[in-house]
């Protein structure tokens, strides 16, 4: 595997007190202006009324303290997605107590990060959150967007792709399919540690265990028309699906050989068609969220490499970003809940 690493930072200084848990980061670079922005929420923990949308902002290499940009008093804000093109940022994200019940906000910069519209609903009237989920939107050779969404309702996580030809004032979904099945109930001694320690937001462990499905897509076009994506599942295996109609339908969700621990994924393509993953490459449904790692594949997706990690260490690393600007790989990750890693990688071909 042919990485190097480069600069790696913590975006949260000690003194950054706001907050005691931060999570599912987001980042997007301005290449003309030599900026990268990293959005991501926080707040006292996830799903707490006090979260907001912040974002740490870098101009020449140099990053600025992070600042609370998004946020309605008393509910709770979720996986901020940044997409930038032509001059102008999108921040997507979610609001709602939980997460069967969250819908999709979005607000438009046009200064690089520095002010924000008033946000506004994605689809007015929508109930269902539309748009994209947690991974970055897909600009697809048609030059429509393709936002990678999901559900998750009490018991069935389901995935689907949203269609935008206007730039984001109207949208399409195209539902993936995917057999839902009894899921099969883990012992507690299993569990993600995390969990048990009240990480996430919801530690009813019955309930948990009967979610079973498919949610939050990362997408890429081998070729014109034909679109893929891998999906984080409840079945310790990531799973795909395939697109040749630039997302309008796709085949059932199947497993791959992958191994996926139901904890976030992000998949880039670079321009020499290389594929780079990065994930928890552990089996099992909430398995531990340690290491996290790139592999890489050359077959669009068919075999990949071992894991090329990037951290060691036992902690909770988790729900990567990855995007590319030529042979520059940028990634954020959350780490331990406290803070967020910028990294940059260069990919030798």
């Amino acid at each position: 595997m042919s990485f190097t690493q480069k600069s790696r930072q913590f975006l949260l200084s000690e003194s950054q007190t706001d907050f005691a848990q931060c999570h599912a980061s987001t980042l997007v670079v301005l290449p003309e202006q030599q900026i990268v922005l990293v959005a991501f929420f926080a707040g006292s923990k996830e799903g707490g009324g006090d979260t907001a949308i912040w974002l740490s902002r870098s101009q020449n290499s140099e990053w600025q303290p992070a600042l609370r940009i998004i946020a309605e008093a008393g509910i709770a804000h979720w996986n901020p997605v940044l997409h930038y093109q032509q001059g102008t940022v999108w921040l997507f994200y979610k609001i709602g107590p939980d997460v069967h019940t969250w819908v999709t906000r979005v607000a438009v910069s046009h200064d690089g990060g520095l002010s924000w519209s008033e946000p506004r609903a994605l689809i007015k009237g929508d109930p269902q959150p539309r748009g994209p989920v947690k991974n970055k939107i897909l600009v697809m050779s048609n030059g429509e967007w393709l936002a990678p969404g999901s559900t998750e309702n009490n018991q069935h996580w389901d995935a689907f792709a949203d269609i935008s030809s206007d730039r984001g004032q109207s949208w399409y979904k195209a539902d993936i399919p995917f057999e839902h099945q009894q899921p099969v109930h883990a012992q507690e001694e299993n569990i993600w540690q995390g969990l048990k320690e009240n990480a996430l937001w919801e530690c009813d462990l019955q309930q948990v265990f009967a979610w079973d499905g498919v949610i939050q897509p990362t997408l890429w076009e081998s070729q014109p028309g034909n679109i893929h994506a891998l999906l984080r599942s409840t079945r310790g295996k990531i799973y795909r699906t395939d697109s040749f109609d630039y997302g309008r339908s796709w085949c059932a969700a199947y497993a791959t050989s992958l191994p996926n621990n139901n904890s976030g994924i992000d998949v880039v393509r670079l321009g020499c068609g290389t594929l780079v993953l990065a994930c928890n490459p552990i089996e099992g449904n909430w398995g531990r969220r340690y290491p996290i790692a790139l592999l890489e594949s050359q077959d669009n997706g068919a075999t990949w490499s071992q894991p090329w990690a990037l951290e060691h260490g036992k902690g909770e690393f988790s729900y990567p970003a990855i995007i590319a600007e030529g042979g520059v790989l940028h990634l954020t990750w959350t780490f331990n809940r406290t803070n967020i890693v910028y990294q940059v990688i260069t990919h030798n071909n």
